[in-house]
């Protein structure tokens, strides 16, 4: 299969004006993984690039012209690598590669010293940018579009996950009552999306970002990364330089649950579209399990209460 992948991506190169004069043996490829879609390392003489390919299924969620277009705003503040070629009709891009970065895992996030602290840097540097995205990231209309993506498909929701959804009522009504204006998010901070050279880190893969609260970014990445007290709070002063105040922490929370609550059903689109990269029942199902553990902590109502307050 990892043969079969090298020699697309080889194709999908020889096709582009960037390598088009590039010989056969002059081109590295090596596989690096990915969720949905199909990501390379192409070292092309002393130049070095990333291949990203999209996945099967993905057009059915992924806007490929808002993606290339944020991705290009997101290099443009220096926040990801530059992007050399972008096609919204085939979904493929080619960046450059960042030298001598780690990519980031949630065992990384625990174990590399003052890398939470680094992402929190990194995320205000985007939502204190001057960047501008074309799309807009609308939690509730998400939850919605997805729902609808999934009625077409074989496949069950989780059991009360609609009942969850009703439940989310007056997080949704705390959130709208104080809206904070929305900035350039990244929307989709799983830790494989950091890239830490030690001094700093970027951010890699725009499919999902938009227009968002900030603190979207922040409670997403803490679930992602399962962080505990202590990344938190790490994270937090270094995005706000010093202590954060309780409606923020609060938003953070809330936004915790509401990105499993989402990323529950892109679990569901991916196990319908029979993605064989992981076990996406089961993924859906943890997140969704975990959602409702954290909605019903007395510490989440009086976060609510709290973003309410402000």
């Amino acid at each position: 299969m990892v043969d079969r992948d090298v020699a697309q991506a080889r194709r999908i190169l020889k096709g582009l004006e960037l390598f088009r004069s590039a010989g056969e043996r002059d081109l590295k490829v090596a596989r690096l993984g990915g969720l949905t879609n199909l990501v390379f390392r192409v070292d092309h003489r002393d130049q070095h690039y990333v291949l990203r390919v999209p996945g099967k299924g993905t057009e059915e969620y992924i806007d490929r012209t808002h993606e290339a277009q944020a991705a290009r705003e997101a290099a443009r503040v220096q926040v990801s690598p530059a992007v050399l070629h972008a096609d919204p009709a085939t979904g493929v891009m080619v960046t450059r590669l960042v030298e001598n970065a780690v990519t980031m895992s949630g065992q990384g996030f625990q174990a590399i010293p003052g890398a939470p602290g680094r992402a929190g840097a990194l995320l205000r540097k985007l939502h204190t940018s001057d960047a501008a995205f074309t799309f807009r990231f609308e939690l509730f209309a998400m939850v919605d579009e997805y729902l609808k993506v999934l009625a077409g498909k074989d496949t069950r929701l989780p059991t009360g996950y609609h009942d969850v959804v009703k439940e989310s009522g007056p997080v949704r009504a705390a959130l709208d009552a104080h809206a904070r204006p929305q900035v350039a998010c990244h929307c989709d901070p799983l830790c494989e999306n950091f890239l830490d050279t030690g001094d700093r880190m970027w951010l890699v893969d725009w499919e999902y970002s938009g227009m968002n609260d900030p603190l979207w970014d922040l409670g997403d990445l803490s679930v992602e990364g399962g962080f505990g007290e202590a990344q938190d709070e790490e994270m937090l002063r270094a995005y706000f330089g010093g202590e954060a105040q309780p409606a923020d922490r609060g938003r953070m929370v809330i936004y915790k649950a509401m990105c499993d609550l989402l990323w529950t059903l892109w679990g569901l689109i991916q196990h319908a579209n029979g993605n064989p990269v992981d076990d996406f029942w089961a993924y859906a199902l943890r997140r969704f399990e975990r959602c409702k553990q954290l909605m019903a902590m007395p510490e989440f109502h009086r976060h609510v209460h709290a973003v309410r307050s402000d």
